[in-house]
């Protein structure tokens, strides 16, 4: 898949997403804003209420959903025969897609009503989204071959070119232009008490401070604007390549730890999912079939 064809395959998703929160909840705006009181004697109770037409098949979609993607990428993890199927980092963006969409449509199928032990699994599922959005942010900074192994420091540091001949050589850049835009781009090493999080957030505007820093010098030695972009571009590289080393062995271990988080939430999701779907079968209801 290309860049420009993954860009498109993550827009179509995103947009996916986006659509059906917004048809789910214009569909029964009404029934959703009315208290809980009085939701008996709005006309779409019927359907509307978890166990109506509507919401329980939002129910029973939402959690197939849910099942697919956590199933289907612990298989591609699992079965190296499924690699031929596609990388793992499209695997895992497709799985991270069926988890938000599945529990927003759980989240219907409640009509925002929550109680009794279905309210842990429900938190349960919150918990395991709003610790998916992290772990796929930790998951990001750490560098991985292009099937999605992770690298080492070694390999990450063999990714950097020699940056100075590079710019000496072919860009004819003067000893002080050149020692400039090297120095822009050493790793800085972080304030003391300083957190990650805002460490990363001050990173990122010193970053961009640097890359028109190093805009300004290129074009002062009047190199054409081509030029300037590509160096530019190259300055980009390397400042994230650094960054990267700087933070690889923390975002490591916190990927070990954000695991250890994740996966109770996800089985005691899965289990009180099992038992109240058993529990409602039990009881007698049934969908359209």
């Amino acid at each position: 898949m290309s860049p420009a064809t993954h860009r498109i395959y993550i827009s179509v998703l995103v947009s996916i997403g986006v659509v059906i929160t917004l048809v789910l909840f214009y569909s029964g705006y009404s029934y959703y804003t009315t208290s809980l009181e009085e939701r008996f004697y709005h006309p779409d109770h019927a359907n509307f209420k978890p166990s109506g037409v509507y919401g329980h098949g939002l129910g029973i979609i939402g959690t197939l959903l849910i099942l697919i993607g956590v199933f289907s990428y612990i298989a591609r993890k699992r079965y190296k025969s499924l690699a031929r199927l596609g990388r793992l980092k499209y695997w895992l963006e497709f799985h991270i897609f069926l988890c938000s969409v599945g529990p927003i449509m759980v989240l219907f199928h409640t009509a925002f009503k929550f109680g009794g032990i279905v309210s842990i699994s429900f938190w349960s599922m919150v918990a395991v989204v709003a610790s998916g959005v992290i772990g796929r942010f930790i998951y990001i900074q750490i560098p991985r071959t292009i099937e999605g192994r992770e690298l080492s420091l070694s390999e990450v540091q063999d990714l950097k070119g020699n940056l100075e001949d590079i710019l000496k050589g072919n860009y004819r850049l003067d000893e002080a232009s050149c020692n400039a835009v090297l120095e822009s781009t050493r790793i800085k090493p972080r304030a003391p008490g300083e957190n990650l999080l805002s460490g990363m957030m001050s990173r990122h505007f010193e970053d961009k401070k640097t890359i028109r820093t190093v805009k300004k010098i290129l074009r002062g030695n009047q190199l054409p604007n081509a030029t300037v972009l590509q160096v530019t571009q190259l300055i980009k590289r390397e400042i994230s390549l650094n960054n990267r080393i700087e933070r690889l062995l923390t975002m490591q271990k916190l990927f070990k730890y954000w695991h250890v988080a994740h996966l109770p939430f996800a089985i005691i999701m899965l289990i009180i999912m099992v038992v109240h779907v058993t529990v409602t079968l039990a009881f007698g209801y049934r969908w359209i079939f």
